[in-house]
Parts: C-alpha cells; structure tokens; sequence
C-alpha cells in the first residue's frame, strides 16, 4: 500500500521547491510522483507533424522522489507523516501520525 496516492495534498520537503505545496497527478513508478506546479522544467522539443505537435519550448512537471514529499495535513496546517491502521474489519486505511485521525480520499 502506497503511503502517498495520487491526488493527495502534498508539501515539498527538499529541494529548490521547498516549501511548495500541489496535488499528486501522477505516480512514475514505486518511488517518484508528478506533482502539480512542483518541479517544472523547461523542455525544448522538435515539431512533430504527424502528431499535430508545434515545436518550441514546453514547460513540464517532472518527477520528483517520494521522500522530499510529505503529506499535508490541513488541520495542522503542516507536513504530516502516514500510518496504515487496520480496522475491526480488517479493512486496512491511512492515517497521520500526528493525530491518529484517517485520510480522506480526495
């Protein structure tokens, strides 16, 4: 079970985004996100006519390690980290640590 899914609110831990928050968009693979605003680079690439794509320079978000994000916990107003609790009904679910309470899927 994935600690941090996608659409998440997260809060950039390390970096030169430090401080930064955004919404997961996507997982690359077990151990880097794309995260919405965060990490964005310039890309320059070459027109392609075949898929009706312009040339020039694109701005993209690229993935970022799991472990300069934490999750974001409103209440708080602060980074928090995440706990799985199993349920009486063996239901496995996410909660911060700080305060027991569980995550709400967005």
């Amino acid at each position: 079970m994935n600690k941090i899914r996608k659409g998440d609110q997260i809060i950039v831990l390390a970096g030169r985004d430090k401080g930064k928050r955004g919404t997961i968009a996507s997982r690359k693979d077990d151990s880097h996100v794309v995260v919405e605003g965060v990490n964005i680079v310039k890309k320059h690439t070459k027109p392609n006519p075949m898929k009706g794509t312009v040339g020039g320079i694109v701005e993209k978000a690229m993935p970022i390690h799991q472990s300069n994000v934490a999750i974001f916990n409103a209440a708080t107003g602060k980074a928090d980290r995440v706990g799985i609790k199993l349920q009486a009904d063996g239901k496995r679910v996410r909660v911060y640590k700080s305060s027991g309470a569980e995550i709400k899927v967005a």
